[in-house]
């Protein structure tokens, strides 16, 4: 049995990062954001690549759902790098069938990054809000929740994603704690616009968070946001 793994992020994380992690696992095909088309027709927003983004993948998430996050898999591990605020207008019953692993980063970064490309973010392209749900959602049936802080993880990185392996119930390989510098097979056609970082990167290495002010319209943003990352850190992995 395929054992599939949703990582809900935030955008501007260290999601791609972690996908290409998983990806060096001896056992696991990994995913790129395969609801992101489904989002932006659902959402009608308006990111860098759009059409090209929905020319690449379907736009029908249920489709998505059935046909390839609970479709027949090579590997044992199957690994689906999302992030949280594409989960709208989905039957979500299918996060059941699924480990889902939840990344979270500080709102100010986030937002801060995001705003480079989509000046308009609004509390909602956090993705905090759908997080916060699924963490809810994951306690109320008896669940662990597995909350990964990136700034704790880019600390200190061998713990952490040991951890996480042990809470999913997979052995921990080497192998996740570097990669090869460069694009990859599974990029999504966004990669263009969102992964110049993540192709320079070899590993999980902690940078210094640009210490560029808030645009002034966004504060309003941070704050709705600040008690939603709270409540998620609460229950983030340590190292």
């Amino acid at each position: 049995m395929t054992l599939r793994i949703n990582c809900w992020s935030g955008p501007r994380n260290i999601s791609t990062a972690l996908m290409y992690s998983f990806r060096e696992r001896s056992d696991t095909t990994v995913f790129d954001e395969p609801i992101y088309a489904h989002y932006l027709r659902a959402s009608g927003r308006q990111h860098p690549g759009r059409d090209e983004t929905m020319a690449s993948q379907d736009t029908d998430g249920n489709a998505v759902v059935r046909n390839l996050i609970l479709g027949t898999h090579a590997t044992p591990v199957a690994f689906f790098k999302m992030m949280s605020h594409h989960l709208v207008d989905l039957d979500t019953a299918f996060l059941s069938e699924c480990r889902n692993i939840l990344l979270i980063r500080d709102p100010r970064h986030v937002i801060r990054s995001l705003s480079v490309n989509i000046p308009d973010v609004n509390l909602g392209d956090t993705g905090l809000e759908s997080q916060v749900d699924l963490l809810e959602s994951i306690l109320r049936e008896g669940g662990s929740p597995v909350v990964i802080d990136s700034a704790i993880l880019l600390a200190d990185p061998r713990p952490v994603i040991e951890k996480m392996c042990s809470l999913l119930e997979i052995d921990f390989e080497d192998s996740m704690l570097s990669w090869p510098a460069g694009p990859k097979p599974e990029d999504g056609t966004w990669a263009v616009h969102w992964y110049a970082n993540a192709h320079a990167s070899t590993g999980f290495h902690a940078g210094i968070p640009s210490n560029d002010p808030l645009p002034a319209n966004l504060e309003h943003v941070l704050e709705l946001a600040r008690p939603l990352y709270s409540r998620l850190l609460e229950h983030s992995l340590t190292a």
